[in-house]
């Protein structure tokens, strides 16, 4: 079965720490700004930050998990031999990193249907790249089975 889990909070987490939709950490002319639809590189390295470090709490150290099949008991053997899977989460970063719209390219743009380093973004193009993220990440995680583990 499918463990959903990861996907959930991956894409909740880049809804919701996208810089410039709800909060700006560093805002363009203050420390912080809300909802003013643009980005800066400083603004994603440190919604970048906050972003692992959330994905860490609730993937590593919590454990979110979501699937249809019920979860099994663990033994004490298995409780710990258990490594942690960085897959999820670096791969979550670093799409996070490359699909804020406005950085690197804005589908679709404010003026024109495609836009390369805008620093700007817009309802629909947040909509958009919040699809390619949750496909791209949904295939890395789910079909593809990407792990890093660590003991």
């Amino acid at each position: 079965m499918s463990d959903w889990g990861p996907v959930f909070v991956a894409v909740v987490l880049f809804v919701l720490l996208m810089p410039g939709l709800l909060i700006q950490l560093p805002g363009r002319s203050r420390f912080v700004e809300f909802g003013n639809f643009q980005t800066s590189g400083v603004s994603v390295l440190i919604h970048a930050i906050i972003y692992f470090a959330l994905s860490c709490i609730f993937l590593l150290a919590i454990g979110v998990h979501i699937s249809r099949k019920r979860a099994k008991p663990l033994s004490i053997f298995h409780f710990y031999r258990k490594m942690a899977d960085w897959g999820p989460v670096l791969i979550g970063v670093v799409l996070f990193v490359l699909l804020q719209p406005g950085l690197l390219f804005q589908l679709p743009g404010n003026n024109r249907q495609l836009e390369f380093g805008t620093m700007k973004t817009n309802g629909k193009a947040i909509a958009v790249h919040t699809l390619i993220f949750f496909t791209l990440y949904a295939i890395l995680i789910l079909a593809v089975r990407v792990h890093i583990y660590t003991g």
